[in-house]
């Protein structure tokens, strides 16, 4: 159904669409770093990881958009500043862990706990308000009423720019874990660099 709507949509708006996605997928943001600080932490297996739990919480602010919750939330300020305050101060904690963790293993940069990853890449990216304004802002521009119900438009563009994303942001964790493992036996620097690129995109996301 979804997929039949979306057919009706002009090859080259979905060109559009797609190619203006990918434009903003691979700009180094939040999920970027994210994703690539975790490689560098814990090897390339947790950078890929953490980038499929971005793309999980990507696909929770498509569905909120979809519903219309999305809106409702960017029309109240204070919302916005709540998950935002939440997102810096879960990013700080990150940090504050990656730099208590001392010198690293190089034995254990392989063993990844996935769920461990999973989770903190999707809560990296859901307590981020600005995909909900992104969501609001970038996908209704390549709707229109007369290819089928906007809802679905807006589901099955989104679900589109979740998966690109995901894939994009695997590619930055797999680069960044191939990185720590260049410097990963030099001490403790590797949790070093990760908390500080944690502490970063706190500070990043309240001054933004």
């Amino acid at each position: 159904m979804i997929w039949d709507t979306l057919a009706n949509v002009p090859a080259g708006q979905m060109t559009a669409f797609i190619a203006g996605g990918l434009v903003l997928n691979f700009a180094p943001g939040q999920d970027v770093f994210f994703a690539s600080a975790c490689g560098i932490q814990g090897g390339p297996r947790a950078g890929a990881w953490a980038g499929v739990g971005v793309g999980l919480g990507v696909l929770m602010h498509v569905t909120l958009a979809t519903v219309g919750l999305g809106a409702l939330v960017a029309a109240h300020p204070e919302a916005l500043r709540a998950i935002k305050y939440a997102g810096a101060a879960y990013l700080l904690w990150l940090a504050w862990k990656s730099w208590r963790a001392g010198d690293v293993d190089p034995a254990a940069r392989g063993s990844v706990r996935i769920w461990n990853i999973l989770r903190r890449g999707f809560l990296s990216n859901a307590l981020n308000p600005k995909p909900v304004l992104f969501m609001l802002a970038f996908l209704p521009q390549f709707t229109n009423p007369a290819w089928g119900p906007v809802w679905q438009q807006i589901l099955g563009l989104g679900l589109i720019f979740a998966v690109t994303g995901t894939l994009v942001t695997i590619g930055y964790g797999i680069v960044g874990g191939v990185a720590g493992q260049v410097i990963g036996k030099r001490l403790g620097l590797v949790n070093k660099i990760a908390a500080v690129m944690f502490a970063g995109l706190a500070l990043r996301l309240v001054w933004k």
